[in-house]
């Protein structure tokens, strides 16, 4: 007796579909599942053994065996369940099919009682079926409303066992679910710039970070603002887009870390790991690694506070997916490729005291403290940051004034139209943003006038930059530019790119 079901299985971010054969045999009582499973899905034989019983079916005493299909990829987790205890029904013949279930997908963990539990990695598996023309999916029901954001499949989203065994038999109605209505929210909820007294240098220069997407370094005494600046940058980045809500959501469930009550991103995430993170903990890891922080931040903001505390080790390894946009995680199982196009923002004190360089309070630090503690931040990693920013102390006039700051929704109208100038531009390249541009592509988009030109070299003789420095000015004086609608670059917009490079020279050649 023999029976066979679809299911699918996950492999960092590529999902593909499963074939669940069922071969049952005279000979000893036995129940193997093969086909390279971890230990969750071998575990499924006695889930599937009770779910079987306590739905009021009966347990075969056969030799059974069950293959996973590809026999080459590992499989992982429990939602091999829901298709094992179907594939058994049928092929015992106590389940008679009338829906197709060649073109049908099924996912999903058993309890012993036969309820149907939610699993991770949904919306990529759901995708997958689509895309290799499968008509129906049923998935868990907590599970129902991420994977209705995939239009072009029937969604079923399942309480129990003995639920889909009866529809599969005919013998009860099961509706699909109804596809998602994705709104993106923007500032909904968000801390808003407004509530920064002051800082006005500090806010500018984040607004070009959101215009261009651009990495930045906020350095400033305790107090001065700087974790209140950064918790308030998503307030002002563009609305998240339909194609990256799915993209950002499929890491976030793959990670398990999806709120019920937001089955998809309708805003950008905003990661704030702790500075005694692990590197395996910002990158990702395991015996088959999980997405880390700086995944989990795809399309939205990683912040790091505190930025000389964090280990030497979790700050180099953001240096080669700051470049790329992704990180590859190698193990004995296999290579896998998470997104992480993030803007990161970093903030930190100038010296352990926090008062180096304080317009009134004296700094308690010896010079070797300062260096010590400003070489904590390694040069190859300063110069990913495009921009660097010192926030200063703020004025008593400005707390106690009445003066109204500019609101987050202000600054975004002008974030975006910038956004859309860039897009414009760049259709058909494979980049959507000034802080992406390659070197090649920058020559091609970023003309400078002779004023502007003779400013950045000398700022690059007297400043010692380096090439990749260079090519940050250049990038961050575009999107000055794209601000205030100019095409050519100027030497107004050097001159204020070149501000936000000097930081490295002020604090760490002093220290």
């Amino acid at each position: 007796m023999y029976a066979k079901l679809k299911s699918a299985g996950l492999f960092g971010m590529n999902a593909y579909l499963v074939d669940v054969e069922m071969d049952m045999a005279r000979g000893l009582p036995a129940f193997d599942i093969v086909g390279l499973p971890d230990a969750a899905v071998k575990e499924s034989k006695d889930r599937v053994r009770a779910a079987v019983k306590n739905c009021g079916y009966e347990m075969p005493v056969q030799k059974i065996t069950v293959n996973l299909a590809p026999a080459d990829l590992r499989k992982a987790g429990p939602l091999y369940d829901l298709p094992i205890f179907l594939a058994l029904l049928v092929a015992s013949h106590q389940l008679t099919p009338t829906v197709p279930m060649e073109k049908s997908v099924f996912i999903g963990e058993l309890t012993l009682n036969g309820a149907v539990r939610k699993v991770q990695g949904i919306l990529p598996m759901v995708i997958a079926a689509k895309e290799a023309g499968m008509e129906s999916v049923f998935v868990p029901a907590e599970n129902g409303k991420e994977a209705s954001a995939v239009k072009g499949i029937s969604v079923y989203g399942v309480q129990n066992a003995l639920e889909i065994a009866d529809y599969v038999a005919g013998l009860r109605e099961l509706l699909p679910l109804e596809p998602l209505f994705f709104s993106p929210r923007a500032e909904q909820g968000l801390p808003d710039m407004s509530e920064v007294l002051g800082q006005d240098f500090a806010k500018r220069a984040l607004e070009i970070a959101a215009a261009g997407k651009h990495n930045a370094l906020l350095i400033g005494s305790p107090g001065s603002g700087k974790s209140m600046l950064a918790k308030r940058f998503p307030s002002i980045l563009p609305d998240i887009t339909f194609e990256e809500a799915i993209e950002t959501t499929k890491v976030h469930s793959i990670a398990g870390v999806l709120s019920p009550e937001e089955p998809i991103l309708t805003h950008r995430p905003f990661r704030a790991p702790h500075h005694t993170v692990s590197p395996a903990g910002l990158s990702g890891g395991g015996s088959i690694p999980r997405p880390g922080e700086i995944s989990l931040a795809h399309n939205g903001v990683l912040f790091l506070d505190e930025l000389p505390e964090f280990s030497r080790g979790a700050m180099e390894i953001l240096r080669q997916p700051i470049e790329e946009g992704k990180v590859t995680i190698s193990r004995a199982s296999g290579s896998l490729t998470y997104p992480c196009d993030m803007i990161v923002i970093a903030a930190m004190n100038p010296c352990p005291c926090g008062y180096f360089g304080h317009p009134t309070r004296e700094c308690t630090c010896s010079p070797d403290k300062v260096a010590r503690y400003l070489g904590k931040v390694s040069g190859p990693l300063l110069d990913r940051l495009d921009l660097h920013i010192e926030v200063a102390p703020v004025e008593f006039s400005r707390l106690s004034g009445n003066q109204q700051s500019e609101s987050s929704a202000e600054i975004r109208k002008r974030v975006n139209k910038a956004r859309k100038i860039q897009e414009a531009r760049y259709e058909g390249t494979g980049i959507r943003c000034n802080g992406s541009l390659t070197p090649s592509l920058l020559r091609k988009f970023c003309p400078v006038t002779e004023q502007g030109m003779a400013a950045l070299r000398r700022a690059f003789e007297k400043l010692g930059l380096s090439a990749r420095g260079y090519d940050r000015i250049l990038k961050v004086s575009r999107t000055i530019a794209d601000l205030s609608g100019d095409e050519m670059i100027g030497l107004s917009h050097i001159s204020e790119a070149i501000q936000y490079r000097s930081l490295d020279r002020k604090y760490w050649r002093k220290g």
